[in-house]
């Protein structure tokens, strides 16, 4: 998610209308209504193509009801859902019966979550000046030079009681982080993405063009701390680039790709502590590179655009297929002679009224034996699953979606992963969702079992 966030910070991450009940109405086959209807479904109205399932919505509730609903990690039968007021535990044992099990409380956008391999340590994303780094601490300004924002860290060992157990400060804060593991597996890095410097920011200077490594030591993560701030850009990026968004590593390919605003890039992490660019690629029809995946042989990989910041309506015809969609490129050469070579863009094929938010989100690969299939999160788009088996003719072949918030507001799915079986889709005001899609060739996803899952930290999938 970008918000013009340095200057008040964010006009979005305080609260949403949460709206309850819904009319669920299957729609008739792929294709469901026709590109004309889309825009014409009354509030909370559901439509979905005849291949998949919408089997239970945890609605917002508790401390947390109210704020903004985030991003999504897993592990084991738990998935672990971030927001803007802090985190929601669910037992997703049985998807279909899922329920919420813990809150933690702890304000600061936009919380978006990561869980150590071991599943003891959360590690939560604030981008939002806080007066302190307690869970008690206020909105401040990044102006302020004694204002705190960076990584939170909380220990879920006893689930259903989160243990707030460090911090660590760092440079214009952290929008998004990425968990790269260790050999030793003594210790985890974070890489921070964050962004939006300035003169009058003391600790948010321009030119900003670097990321911060977090090296925690997990026997003892109180004592976690800032050891790297790789530049990304020593000769200058692209215009708009100061930073990056977000960052997807394939540590078996000890390859990532970061989302930099103005520009994608391809990333050596063989040494997780000292990271460089292998290779830039810009697109005219890009505004803002906010994320990444990999095929599974990590050949390819998908970047998507969130124009508008994911505040404005862009799926329409007037926008058009190319912009706020997703771009597909190859991984062509060899080590550090490697380049990105585009094949072609996706865009979800309905068109979304002009009161929805709506642009190319997260998503994550599904596990298919053969062929790249993806799910995505498209904020009032909802959610969809498309195939670029074919990454000159990429095709949706699955989707949910709700019609608009009634009043308007921002909205829609902000995840959409798929875990062991089932699509996850961490709703801004609904909550969270979860979808069952059904064919042949999902067959051999549905055998995939992990037992853990961030979505930036990408395995390789084996049958």
């Amino acid at each position: 998610m970008q918000f013009p966030q340095r200057s008040g910070r964010s006009w979005f991450g305080s609260k949403v209308t949460a709206l309850t009940g819904a009319l669920v109405v299957a729609a008739v086959g792929l294709a469901g209504p026709s590109a004309a209807q889309y825009d014409e479904l009354e509030p909370d109205e559901i439509a979905h193509s005849d291949n998949i399932s919408h089997v239970a919505n945890i609605p917002q509730q508790g401390v947390n009801e109210g704020f903004t609903h985030s991003d999504l990690a897993f592990w084991g039968d738990y998935a672990i859902q971030g927001s803007y007021g802090g985190i929601n535990i669910y037992d997703i044992k049985n998807p279909r019966k899922t329920e919420l099990v813990s809150q933690f409380s702890c304000p600061g956008g936009q919380g978006d979550p990561t869980v150590s391999p071991d599943g003891s340590l959360v590690f939560m994303s604030v981008d939002s000046a806080r007066t302190d780094d307690s869970c008690q601490s206020e909105g401040s300004s990044p102006a302020d030079p004694d204002a705190w924002e960076g990584m939170r860290i909380i220990d879920i060992t006893d689930i259903e009681n989160p243990e707030y157990v460090g911090s660590v400060q760092t440079d214009c804060g952290s929008h998004t982080h990425t968990l790269v593991p260790d050999d030793s597996g003594e210790v985890v890095y974070l890489y921070v993405s964050s962004y939006g410097p300035a003169d009058a920011f003391p600790n948010c200077q321009p030119p900003h063009d670097s990321i911060s490594i977090v090296e925690v030591p997990l026997d003892n993560p109180s004592e976690a701390a800032v050891i790297a701030k790789p530049n990304l850009f020593p000769d200058g990026g692209a215009p708009g680039t100061a930073g990056c968004h977000d960052i997807t590593v394939f540590p078996e390919e000890d390859l990532a790709a970061g989302a930099c605003m103005g520009e994608g890039i391809l990333m050596d992490v063989s040494d997780p502590a000292d990271p460089y660019v292998i290779t830039t690629v810009r697109d005219a029809n890009f505004a803002f590179w906010h994320s990444a995946t990999f095929t599974n042989d990590a050949k390819r990989v998908v970047f998507t655009d969130e124009l508008g910041g994911g505040g404005a309506a862009t799926c329409n015809e007037e926008i058009g297929p190319e912009r706020g969609a997703n771009a597909i490129f190859d991984i062509v050469g060899q080590g550090d002679d490697r380049t990105l070579e585009f094949r072609s863009y996706f865009k979800i094929p309905r068109h979304q009224q002009d009161t929805e938010n709506c642009v190319a989100h997260n998503g994550s690969l599904i596990p298919v034996k053969h062929g790249d299939i993806m799910v995505q999160a498209w904020y009032q788009g909802g959610v969809s699953v498309y195939d670029f088996t074919d990454p000159d003719n990429p095709v949706e072949i699955a989707y949910f979606e709700r019609g608009p918030l009634d009043p308007p507001g921002l909205g829609g799915s902000w995840s959409a992963y798929w875990y062991n079986g089932y699509i996850y889709s961490s709703d801004i005001a609904k909550g969270l969702d979860v979808l069952k899609v059904r064919g042949r060739e999902f067959a051999g996803a549905n055998r995939i079992r992990m037992d853990h899952f961030n979505a930036q930290t990408q395995p390789r999938y084996r049958d």
